[in-house]
């Protein structure tokens, strides 16, 4: 089977394991344009993306000879807020400054919740995001395990808290390691409660300066499982930007990353750029995939889908026999 069209970051779902209590087995999509591809049923197969070689602003659409900032064109890197660097850095939010690139939206995304947490990929972390994005964030980084500490009221305090908590421990993922294979587990309960009591007077100071804006956080660790079947013994990774294909069996997706016997390949890092996704699929992944695309060209074409209902029902039909 085949699909095209411009790459997103894949899309994640999580499924409760009945026999273990907040175990979760992570399933992935590809986002090509409109369509998603459920890409967890590929795992061992073989499987071939191919770049077009034409990339696609994710902000304005345009056409762009180079990606900035995972998908944006070098116009929309210097003018979004989304790529502006107090993204990377919350704490050095200038919104109160007047100097936001775009005030309306830092206002719906910067002063929404979020949260500070503790995630174990390649190693213990500290990691922000917003409330909408839990558990999303900790599959795009591969975590086996995580655990909020804190909700705060904007992205600018989840800043100050991660960097005070840094102090004590990354806030960035190794990738190399993330694809080696699963970290140990840990006692993340006991870290989250040792993490708190050190930096108490601290974490004081901050609620009392910002009155009802922070809160510690008391949930249950979650664990997660991911569609791998081997881990690479050799950590070379692939990129569009040296070859227009790459292909191999599928052994494995972690985080962002595919797994191939061949190599690994971020698939994040391409965002923006169009692709073609090659693969042989048995009846089952057809008709899935298919039901997808139906729904995918009714979302985003209703009107079309309206105007020919007896060929949509008609393609629905023949899925339905594959």
């Amino acid at each position: 089977m085949e699909y095209q069209g411009i790459c997103h970051k894949m899309r994640t779902s999580v499924t409760a394991m009945a026999d273990q209590p907040d175990h979760y087995a992570v399933g992935y999509r590809m986002v090509l344009g409109g369509l998603e591809v459920p890409v967890s049923q590929l795992v061992g197969q073989p499987i071939q993306l191919q770049w077009t070689g034409q990339i696609f602003c994710v902000g304005c659409g345009a056409k762009t000879n180079k990606s900035y900032s995972q998908g944006y064109c070098f116009r929309c890197f210097k003018t979004r807020a989304a790529t502006d660097l107090c993204m990377m850095k919350p704490e050095t939010c200038h919104f109160h400054l007047g100097t936001c690139r775009e005030p309306d939206w830092g206002e719906s995304v910067c002063f929404a919740p979020h949260y500070v947490y503790l995630a174990n990929s390649s190693n213990l972390k500290v990691g922000i995001t917003r409330h909408t994005q839990l558990p999303t964030r900790w599959l795009d980084q591969g975590a086996v395990q995580a655990v909020p500490v804190m909700q705060v009221a904007s992205r600018f305090l989840s800043g100050v808290v991660e960097t005070l908590f840094a102090t004590d421990m990354a806030d960035k993922t190794d990738w190399r390691a993330l694809l080696r294979g699963d970290p140990q587990l840990l006692d993340m309960t006991r870290m989250r409660q040792q993490l708190i009591a050190r930096y108490q007077d601290r974490l004081e100071q901050l609620a009392h300066a910002y009155p009802d804006a922070l809160r510690f956080v008391d949930s249950p660790v979650q664990q997660f499982h991911y569609p791998v079947q081997r881990y690479p013994s050799k950590i070379n990774a692939h990129s569009f930007d040296k070859t227009l294909s790459i292909g191999g069996t599928l052994q494995g997706i972690k985080g962002q990353y595919w797994l191939l016997d061949t190599g690994v390949l971020n698939i994040r890092k391409f965002t923006g750029y169009e692709l073609i996704l090659r693969h042989q699929a048995g009846a089952e992944m057809a008709q899935v995939a298919g039901l997808e695309a139906v729904t995918a060209v009714d979302a985003i074409a209703p009107d079309a889908v309206a105007v020919v209902p007896e060929a949509v029902e008609q393609v629905r039909d023949l899925l339905a026999d594959v």
